[in-house]
């Protein structure tokens, strides 16, 4: 039975889609990446703000093996690694 990553807002940590359950939304993201607009991102408390973050960061960083089996791995995404600079609580 796979789990459900509740309180988990690493991405890497919740990336082995095998065991986890993890709604794919890598799409919206590529879409986010390659569109030339500006987008500003409100959720409410808890609803994945930094989940988001750090799963567009390990696509910025171009950290191809973590996303093995999503939509953006089959995608025409380069993969090229891109500086980013976090501006937040210490990452782990």
């Amino acid at each position: 039975m796979k789990d459900l990553p509740l309180g988990v807002d690493d991405f890497s940590e919740i990336s082995d889609v095998d065991n986890n359950y993890y709604a794919d939304k890598t799409h919206l993201l590529h879409k986010l990446v390659k569109s030339p607009m500006q987008y500003f991102l409100s959720r409410p408390r808890r609803f994945g703000k930094t989940l988001l973050a750090n799963t567009l960061m390990a696509i910025l960083e171009g950290r191809r093996d973590l996303f093995k089996g999503l939509w953006i791995d089959g995608s025409d995404y380069r993969w090229t690694p891109y500086p980013v600079i976090y501006v937040g609580n210490e990452l782990d």
